[in-house]
């Protein structure tokens, strides 16, 4: 399928966004508090899914910490902010390379370090955007592929 982004419940599972399943357990702390397994496909592919979430988000806040440009970039050219998102991530790259102990890791990120719930700031650049997302009966086949694959994997690991 390619690129996509990997959505939130707000989110439906259409064309590039891969959402988990609706009315199914999605939290970490769901799964956390009462130390449930899942036991079903769609419960095992959103607490992955959650899971991946949570470290994209908290690489995003690692990122912000580190390059305070990153928090308010608005008045910088669309374009511009997504190099300079990619810029900041291949020299914390580096930096984890030759670093043993980052302690930029170690520190607790603010609520002003996430990125969750951040206003966007509207443009006059010429870029496309998204301003729909329609759900997609081909992409909902591919998560339920991928939901399969993952779940009998780990079944049969067990």
């Amino acid at each position: 399928m390619g690129n996509y982004y990997l959505a939130d419940a707000r989110y439906v599972n259409g064309n590039g966004f891969l959402a988990p399943y609706r009315g199914t357990r999605y939290h970490l702390r769901e799964w956390e508090l009462i130390g449930h397994t899942p036991s079903n496909k769609e419960e095992y592919f959103n607490m992955k899914q959650s899971q991946a979430r949570n470290i994209i988000e908290r690489c995003f806040g690692i990122l912000k910490k580190r390059w305070a440009i990153l928090r308010s970039p608005s008045f910088y050219p669309i374009k511009l902010q997504g190099r300079m998102v990619i810029a900041c991530a291949l020299l914390q790259n580096f930096i984890r390379m030759y670093m043993v102990l980052d302690p930029e890791e170690n520190t607790t990120l603010t609520l002003e370090d996430m990125p969750i719930g951040e206003e966007q700031v509207e443009s006059n650049d010429d870029v496309e955007s998204i301003d729909i997302v329609e759900s997609s009966n081909e992409w909902t086949q591919w998560r339920d592929y991928i939901a399969e694959e993952m779940f009998e994997s780990w079944m049969s690991s067990r």
